[in-house]
């Protein structure tokens, strides 16, 4: 998966590539949506996340936690995540990542209706953020080579943040995950269990 990608990810290429028939390949998964769910749960399965360590030090830190871990994981094996557009992730690795948040959430004072839209919102950020950077590898160097062209009559507004562009990946995934975070607080407080 990592070295080919999710194209790739086939019975037969896989039976290839462990020098094994397909028939065999047929005795463990019934088809390629059922091995698509072990490869994704498997990944969920390296996602590092303790609820349990958490939880005491608040669900905000413990949202941003999830997040990172899995994006860090996203981002070691960035040819995963389309296959995540193609079914939910339901295997037990997921579900358990999936159960300990949500714990975290309802534990804290969310609503079981906003714990699961807030659970749906930071995963769904992750994985948009993941799936941009999937396969592609961005030339920040020609950027702001681009940036130093512009005209400044044509694009004022750009040429002033110029000097701040490309943002770092890190700290714009940084700064919407703290957006949602802030959000899901303002809302946790406006709403009534």
């Amino acid at each position: 998966m990592d070295e080919e990608g999710a194209d790739a990810l086939s019975m037969r290429t896989l039976a290839q590539r462990l020098e094994s028939g397909t028939a065999t390949l047929y005795r463990h998964f019934a088809n390629r949506s059922e091995l698509i769910a072990q490869v994704v749960d498997r990944v969920f399965g390296d996602v590092e996340f303790s609820a349990e360590d958490l939880a005491g030090r608040g669900w905000q830190p413990a949202c941003e936690s999830f997040a990172r871990a899995m994006f860090e994981v996203f981002r070691r094996h960035p040819n995963v995540t389309p296959l995540l557009s193609e079914q939910a992730p339901i295997g037990p690795n997921a579900m358990a990542q999936r159960e300990r948040l949500l714990a975290v959430l309802l534990d804290n004072g969310f609503t079981p209706q906003l714990a699961a839209r807030s659970y749906a919102t930071v995963s769904r950020y992750v994985l948009g953020f993941a799936m941009q950077l999937a396969g592609h590898e961005f030339d920040d160097a020609k950027l702001t080579g681009h940036l130093a062209t512009l005209d400044p009559q044509e694009f004022p507004a750009t040429l002033t943040v110029a000097d701040y562009l490309p943002v770092p990946l890190d700290e714009e995934f940084a700064l919407g995950l703290k957006l949602i975070v802030d959000g899901l607080a303002k809302m946790r407080r406006g709403a009534k269990r």
